[in-house]
């Protein structure tokens, strides 16, 4: 598989085999050998290594001469001579000088390979294999079943048919030795096939069948590790870790070959921390070892009755041990605490759609949330007045009985018209775009508001219209800023006669 962010400028195209992500040998993994001297130029009298190393299921890999000088590359199929007769077929896992060193790590001296390659797999022979693959899975179910009839300790973990399906090997685990002679005759009147038992340990086990560990990556044992090496609790106990044996095993049942993995730098990191202390001897009293931060260097201790732990340097915590061993008691530990730095706590307030703990996808912009608070409540006026506006005709008086003075004044013509207002009220909001009215168009200069004037009869005269004509509409207007209340549900009171 390619990754579509890599640094070679290579596009997608994966280093290894460079089979674009889809060799058969099972993966670009550290199992499987690259072959860096293929782009090589060889000198003209070279000849070709003839032993080639073949891989089969499960990681099994064993070396073929080819006599035959057939031409072979990685991840080909082909036909190789059985252990016991008849054919296999497997993958072509390395060729060329590369082997000769693969036999030498291995220890395999050129006289031992007398095995030999056939030819190049053909669809004949493909299709057996296949077929030989696909009983695997019922003969391994029926095997265990036998073993169960026949109250064997013992349990049959996988099954590897050889490509002509004439033998079958086996694979089992047990705690110690087992008799399995009689489920032998009846696997072989069943099956019909040459059996083959092999025991496995439990991480052999699990490299075979293969899976996730408890970190989310494939098992090691089944990817790149070869050999495994003896775990001991000590490991852990050096890693500071709990002896949870749920925790510390893996898929195998036994423990984790990871725990190995760092074991020496936490051993290099112990060498200056002081081993085997339980109590030092102060002038507040003894305190008692709680903890101990391997990496950062720092040992905690506590006072009887005390829950507070005290850190102390681990060099420190070495010269106390010395005064104790000479008789001397050494001062409080609370003064010569090391000063550990306080996390820095950020409280932040979460909206109400981050109750879960998420980040906000606004989480930028909060400096910024007033300001736009606040110019979306004076959009959502300014809209609201203006359809107010529309509904109302020219001439008439709003429905807003108590406007801002501010909204008044920044809308209030400045030669416009007077609108009827009760004595003592509020002035109310001005029409904007007055009609009717003889005069220069209105100037919005922000004047302040002015008082109308109010006669004895509480009827302010408009110019241009008859004290009669506008008495008449402003009880017309009324009874419609009346009804218009009542259907909108408005509390506001009705304007007085």
């Amino acid at each position: 598989m390619g990754c579509g962010s890599c640094s070679t400028g290579g596009g997608c195209t994966p280093n290894g085999c460079k089979s674009n992500g889809s060799c058969g040998t099972g993966g670009c993994q550290t199992m499987e050998v690259h072959d860096w001297l293929s782009n090589l130029d060889m000198p003209s009298n070279y000849k070709p290594f003839q032993v080639t190393e073949v891989k089969f299921k499960g990681s099994r890999k064993e070396f073929f001469l080819n006599t035959d000088n057939i031409y072979l590359e990685i991840g080909e199929l082909v036909a190789v001579e059985g252990p016991t007769g008849g054919f296999d077929v497997g993958h072509v896992s390395l060729t060329g000088e590369l082997v000769r060193v693969q036999m030498k790590r291995r220890k395999t001296p050129l006289d031992q390979v007398v095995k030999k390659i056939y030819r190049k797999a053909t669809e004949a022979d493909v299709e057996k294999w296949n077929a030989a693959k696909e009983m695997e899975w019922e003969t391994m179910h029926k095997a265990r079943k036998l073993a169960l009839d026949l109250r064997l300790s013992m349990k049959i973990s996988d099954v590897d048919y050889q490509a002509d399906k004439t033998k079958a090997t086996f694979f089992y685990t047990a705690d110690g030795r087992v008799d399995f002679r009689e489920l032998i005759k009846k696997m072989a009147e069943n099956f019909r096939i040459r059996i083959e038992m092999r025991q496995i340990g439990m991480r052999q086990e699990a490299g075979r069948l293969g899976g996730i560990g408890s970190c989310g990556r494939e098992l090691c044992c089944s990817t790149w590790l070869t050999n495994f090496k003896t775990v001991s609790t000590a490991a852990a106990r050096y890693q500071n870790l709990s002896l949870n044996t749920l925790k510390l095993a893996g898929q195998c049942g036994k423990l984790k070959c990871c725990l190995n993995y760092e074991l020496d730098t936490y051993l290099d990191a112990l060498k200056d921390i002081p081993d085997r202390i339980e109590n030092l001897d102060t002038e507040a009293g003894y305190a008692r070892h709680q903890k101990t931060d391997i990496f950062k260097k720092i040992m905690w201790f506590s006072y009887q009755g005390d829950e507070n732990w005290i850190p102390v340097k681990a060099a420190r915590v070495k010269e106390i041990m010395v005064m104790n061993k000479a008789g001397k008691k050494a001062p409080n530990l609370k003064e010569e605490a090391v000063q550990m730095a306080a996390p820095v706590v950020v409280e932040k307030s979460f909206d109400y759609e981050n109750v879960v703990g998420q980040d906000s996808l606004t989480r930028l912009d909060e400096r910024s949330k007033g300001k736009s608070n606040q110019n979306r409540n004076q959009k959502s006026k300014t809209n609201s007045s203006q359809n107010r506006r529309e509904r109302i005709p020219a001439g008439e008086k709003s429905p807003q009985a108590n406007p801002k003075p501010q909204q008044a004044t920044n809308r209030a013509p400045q030669n416009g018209p007077k609108v009827q207002q009760n004595a003592g009220a509020k002035p109310q909001q001005a029409v904007q775009k007055p009609q009717h009215v003889n005069g220069p168009k209105p100037q919005n200069n922000n004047p302040k508001p002015q008082k109308p004037e109010v006669k004895a009869d509480g009827e302010a005269p408009v110019d241009g219209v008859k004290p009669e004509q506008s008495k008449n509409k402003n009880r017309n207007n009324r009874r419609k800023n009346n009804n218009r209340r009542k259907d909108n549900g408005s509390e506001n009171k009705p304007a007085a006669e």
